[in-house]
């Protein structure tokens, strides 16, 4: 199939949302890297760091996907990203002074991901008003290419420049990336929407959130994206320490084995057009969530071999087959949710990402009581739990994508 020519406009988007995505991934990376290395804290407490850049997911995606759909979702990302450079910044800074404290870690990063919330909700509704409808496909393919870039090379790029020249520079060019986007983000053209009614945000709120709960194919597909979240989180909250005083990693070497969930990111991106030609729609909903339970046996059983080959394998395939259910289920979103409720559907959608923070607690507590090996075990029960929601939902028994509903589609100006 021929690529599909997209406007310049959206161009601007699609590499303002590298940079954000890497700014995200390599901050991220950075963190609990510094804590441990830096700050000397063990699994408990990178558990509650994890937490709290993880929290404002569940505390104001709702929020902002109302904000989205009332202001310039243009101007709502440019803010957003901007808070997040300023929040690490602050972070470079109380570095460069000798100032960084665990809390102090945790309480900018958790004002850097407020700014990430903010601009992952705004930007999959900004993406239809740039190109004309039917290159929305290979739009979304683009950001979602550009996520899984970020996913491969921030980690790697955090653990390197963590481990090679130190915390602050590592921090300064995640806050020089988010500059950056905020830039693009400047010569974006939006088009001027139709004023919505005025109503309680309750109404909107309750109103989207019914949709999805009520829906026989959202809901599970929520439910299972929910405790994969956890599952995923339990890991990560407690891998970093785990992998340096277990596995005997290095900063680069634990960066190296994050990154191997981005790399599997992209091998699963760049085969899901031929993977969702050959098998079946709900097949491929399946293989996300059933590759996930493979990946947290894979990880667990560096208990009994200590092997960072078998921890990057793990990470790999927590990458490559999650990546297909992130396709087939925004898929099937947009197909069976009416156009009018999209923003506040997406919104629930990054609800999901609340049960992170879930997770990161569960590391905590558990790594900080009975050690990491223990939370190793208690992901592969999660993760098999996630797999077994999905495995008796109806989504898996679709033969193809769903019709598309209630679709009535505007004149749009591209540039």
């Amino acid at each position: 199939m021929s690529a599909i020519a997209l406007p310049p406009t959206f161009n601007r988007l699609a590499w303002s949302n590298l940079a954000a995505q890497s700014a995200e991934q390599i901050a991220l990376a950075a963190a609990p890297i510094v804590a441990v290395l830096m700050l000397g804290v063990g699994e408990g407490q990178t558990g509650l760091l994890q937490t709290a850049l993880t929290l404002p997911f569940i505390l104001f995606a709702i929020p902002a996907g109302l904000l989205a759909d009332r202001i310039s979702r243009r101007a709502l990302m440019a803010g957003s990203e901007a808070l997040r450079a300023a929040a690490l910044a602050g972070i470079l800074a109380l570095i460069w002074f000798n100032l960084l404290s665990l809390p102090l870690l945790a309480l900018m990063g958790f004002v850097a991901v407020c700014g990430t919330v903010a601009y992952s909700v705004a930007a999959p509704a900004l993406v239809p008003s740039l190109v004309p409808p039917q290159s929305l496909p290979s739009a979304n393919a683009r950001i979602e290419l550009a996520r899984t870039v970020a996913f491969a090379g921030g980690p790697a790029l955090g653990g390197v420049l963590v481990g090679w020249v130190g915390a602050a520079p590592a921090f300064g060019v995640a806050a020089t990336l988010s500059i950056i986007a905020v830039v693009l983000l400047a010569g974006i053209y939006e088009p001027a929407r139709e004023p919505v009614p005025k109503r309680h945000p309750l109404q909107e709120i309750r109103e989207g959130a019914g949709f999805v709960f009520r829906h026989p194919l959202l809901r599970p597909v929520f439910a299972t994206q929910f405790i994969f979240n956890t599952a995923s989180f339990l890991v990560l909250a407690i891998f970093v320490p785990y992998a340096i005083r277990h596995l005997v990693l290095s900063a680069s070497g634990v960066g190296t084995t994050l990154a191997m969930y981005g790399v599997g990111m992209v091998v699963g991106a760049l085969s899901a057009t031929r993977v969702m030609q050959r098998l079946q729609f709900g097949t491929v909903i399946a293989l996300g969530p059933v590759t996930g339970f493979v990946a947290a046996v894979v990880l667990a059983l560096t208990t009994v071999v200590p092997s960072p080959l078998l921890a990057g394998l793990g990470f790999f395939l927590l990458g490559a087959g999650p990546i297909l259910w992130v396709i087939s289920t925004t898929t099937l979103r947009q197909s069976v949710t009416p156009p009018r409720l999209l923003g506040r559907v997406s919104a629930i959608n990054i609800m999901s990402y609340g049960a992170r923070p879930v997770g990161a607690a569960l590391g905590a507590i558990v790594g900080g009581l009975y050690g990491a090996e223990l939370c190793l075990y208690l992901a592969v029960a999660i993760f098999g739990a996630q797999a077994l929601v999905i495995l008796l939902s109806p989504a898996v028994g679709l033969t193809r994508q769903p019709d598309m509903v209630g679709d009535a589609v505007k004149a749009l100006r591209t540039c």
